[in-house]
């Protein structure tokens, strides 16, 4: 790193936690008392506290790795700083935690973009500050920097454990991704992610190897075709019966073999994935989940996605592969029609931005679920067209864990999102500096508009005496 990029970065880097405790001094003076989810973590994270560690809410459906953290972390600073009673554990110094965490994710989203882009010559140290600070705004994300969620924490270890990953240092990754899955278990499939990505190096090594094999053979230079496809499947095939091979793949992977084995473990002895209260989070084939995705991808990303240059090259596209197109509207027009689910919160719950986004567009009528399929497919076709520059294994790992992530859920939460975007856009090309200011403005009107309602905007129910507020 230069001088003058080390001065901005740690600029840019003190400008946003000065900003982000500013927010978090406002926030805690309106809403003092838990709120949400904050009434099952707070109350577990005050046990642990107080050295109650059997203690267990059967409501809270996550492993207790963010209550840990947080006693391991507030515990030693009491004992230094002389603090006593009841603000050791207090609800504002349990959500401090969270700040710190997004401190910490804002310097691995530096890392993470100066790493992957390290080979781009092109790329200034502006531009990635400039990502760093989109993604560290990221609202979604940045909104749960101010409460006692998992979603901080659940992103550091996560990012951080990618971040040892490219570097090749596994043992480290698959120990951080333990971590990563004591917040919250769905995060062993980015566990999956960092052995995949490695496989995928090696697949893509291998896969050049055999082309330079083949110079007189022409290989189509444009991913996804089907006799690309096939030809893939082929190598893929003949690569993996190779004991050598796997001999090598499983020498590079088993710090990350190890973790799944101790997942599946977990399972099994658990019955299943969720801790606690199962009831609301049965698992189920929902396939629509990737529609919604995409589409939200599309809308947080829209200076990089939504383009008429995209618009056009997908229309080209659209003109010169109809058969295949067709078979993609009536494959997701089928899984629309069965694998459509509707969560019982997200029709009851009205303080989340994903009850009127249901009520106001897929509630207006029964057809409109099927109207949107066209979006979806250009969405699906501009998110991939975007990681164009990865390997062709590289994207094939992605989508996996991109469905296992975001398919079984049966409930539309937006949060769910937060991880599979922040590595899919880690990854993309860097945009102008023109986009790149675009999506900061929008960002922070986001989230200026989201924090004035939940600050400003509140309401109570008819049968509650209590403040609701609105929220991600």
């Amino acid at each position: 790193m230069e001088r003058s990029e080390a001065y901005g970065f740690s600029g840019a880097m003190s400008g946003a936690f000065l900003l982000s405790c500013l927010l978090f001094a406002a926030i805690s003076r309106r809403q003092r008392g838990p709120y949400m989810d904050e009434v099952f973590h707070v109350p577990q994270a005050q046990a642990y506290c107080h050295g109650r560690f059997l203690q267990w809410d059967p409501m809270i459906t996550t492993l207790p790795g963010l209550y840990l953290v947080s006693v391991g972390v507030v515990k030693p600073a009491a004992w230094l700083l002389g603090w006593t009673g009841n603000v050791v554990c207090s609800v504002g110094m349990l959500r401090f935690i969270n700040l710190l965490f997004s401190a910490g994710n804002f310097y691995l989203l530096y890392l993470l973009l100066f790493k992957i882009h390290q080979k781009n010559k092109a790329v200034s140290g502006f531009q990635r500050i400039l990502s760093t600070l989109i993604l560290a705004m990221f609202p979604t994300l940045y909104f749960f920097t101010f409460l006692y969620y998992t979603d901080p924490g659940s992103v550091f270890f996560t990012l951080f454990a990618y971040l040892m990953c490219l570097y090749g240092n596994h043992k480290t990754s698959a120990l951080l991704g333990f971590c990563g899955f004591m917040f919250r278990q769905t995060n062993i499939v980015w566990t999956v992610f960092c052995a995949g990505s490695v496989v995928a190096e090696k697949l893509n090594e291998a896969w050049k190897t055999e082309l330079q094999k083949k110079k007189d053979e022409k290989i189509s230079s444009k991913k996804g075709s089907f006799s690309d496809l096939t030809r893939i499947l082929q190598f893929l095939i003949k690569y993996l019966i190779s004991p050598k091979n796997l001999l090598t793949l499983t020498a590079l992977t088993w710090p990350y073999m190890i973790l799944v084995t101790v997942f599946f473990g977990f399972v099994f002895i658990n019955g299943g994935i969720v801790v606690g209260d199962r009831s609301s989070h049965e698992a189920c084939l929902h396939f629509p989940q990737l529609f919604y995705f995409l589409s939200f991808t599309v809308f947080f990303s829209f200076p990089h996605l939504l383009t008429p240059t995209k618009i056009r090259k997908f229309l080209l596209s659209l003109r010169k592969h109809p058969v295949q197109y067709s078979l993609i509207t009536v494959i997701s027009l089928f899984l629309i029609w069965k694998f459509t689910y509707v969560h019982k919160y997200l029709l009851a719950d009205n303080r989340h931005y994903t009850f009127y986004v249901w009520r106001k567009v897929f509630q207006r009528h029964e057809l409109v679920k099927y109207v949107l399929v066209p979006f979806y497919i250009f969405a699906g076709w501009t998110f991939t067209d975007t990681l164009k520059s990865k390997s062709i294994f590289w994207i094939l790992m992605y989508f996996v864990c991109l469905l296992a992530v975001t398919v079984p859920q049966k409930l539309l939460e937006f949060r769910y999102f937060i991880l599979p975007f922040l590595i899919y856009r880690l990854n993309i090309p860097f945009p102008s500096i023109y986009r790149q200011l675009l999506e900061l403005a929008f960002y922070i009107v986001i989230n200026a508009v989201t924090f004035y309602l939940f600050l400003n905007r509140t309401f109570q129910w008819e049968n509650s005496d209590e403040i609701q507020r609105f929220m991600w």
